[in-house]
């Protein structure tokens, strides 16, 4: 079988397209880069829809623990600290055994104990309280001259919080919130090993990885593949990120403007 067959045969197979059956002997290169890819597709799929949808929460957390009124600081604080202060991992075996006892009182709920919602849930409330302290780092940091001046120019409110606190925060978190995503995007390899079961036994990349490595017995070809595509994928993220940093920043002189630099959570 030629290599272009194997990416037609397996290149979509993660999402239930193509070949049902995955390869039993013969491992090529080929087959072990196209399965691994086509697995990436949902580690794309978690981190993307988290990302946006943590990114909507995050701003609403900040903004409400930095608000005067008690009963909008007080559920931001405690959600922020409550998913900053466990692990990841356990919050997925929560979640699926929470979501498992709902899903018994109704059938409403059986599509969240399934991955491609359970788990996206999980990762986009979790995104949402480490990115909202984060902006609300940067909201506490946006200078008083900058507001002080929209109130001149008669702005306040909701003007105000979205042409000038708003942009002024976003500019300020911007590169704490691009290492943030890119270690939501590693997070998402710990769906594999949550206890939601993946989409018709069709897995994300470390679930091709682990296959490769249990039939071949040798860890040291799949993994590294893994790896690379992170590597990869990565570098788009710093790169589009720093687009947008740069758009943030078109304001300030070149030579004022901070460089974004990519400083990866090792412990978390």
């Amino acid at each position: 079988m030629s290599c272009w067959q194997t990416v037609q045969d397996y290149g979509l197979r993660a999402i239930g397209s193509g070949e049902r059956l995955l390869p039993r002997e013969d491992f090529t290169l080929c087959q072990q880069f196209t399965l691994i890819g086509s697995g990436m597709i949902w580690n794309i799929y978690f981190g993307l829809l988290a990302l946006g949808i943590g990114f909507v929460l995050a701003t609403g957390l900040a903004v409400a623990k930095g608000s005067a009124i008690r009963w909008l600081r007080k559920p931001a604080e405690w959600f922020i600290f409550l998913f900053r202060g466990s692990p990841l991992f356990i919050q997925f075996f929560f979640a699926y055994f929470f979501f498992l006892n709902l899903k018994s009182q109704a059938a409403f709920f059986d599509p969240f104990t399934a991955a491609w919602l359970g788990a996206l849930i999980v990762l986009f409330l979790n995104t949402a309280a480490y990115s909202g302290e984060i902006f609300y780092g940067a909201l506490r940091s946006v200078p008083k001259g900058d507001v002080e001046a929209a109130d001149a120019y008669g702005m306040s409110g909701w003007p105000r919080f979205r042409r000038v606190v708003w942009p002024t925060m976003l500019r300020l978190a911007w590169p704490a919130y691009t290492s943030e995503a890119i270690f939501l995007f590693h997070a998402t390899t710990l769906v594999f090993f949550s206890g939601f079961p993946a989409w018709q036994q069709r897995g994300d990349a470390l679930y091709y990885a682990s296959y490769f490595a249990d039939k071949t017995f040798n860890p040291f070809i799949p993994y590294p593949i893994l790896a690379l595509y992170f590597i990869l994928f990565t570098l788009v993220i710093v790169a589009c990120f720093g687009l947008v940093n740069r758009r943030l920043n078109r304001h300030i002189p070149p030579e004022r403007r901070q460089r974004m630099r990519l400083r990866p959570n090792l412990i978390r």
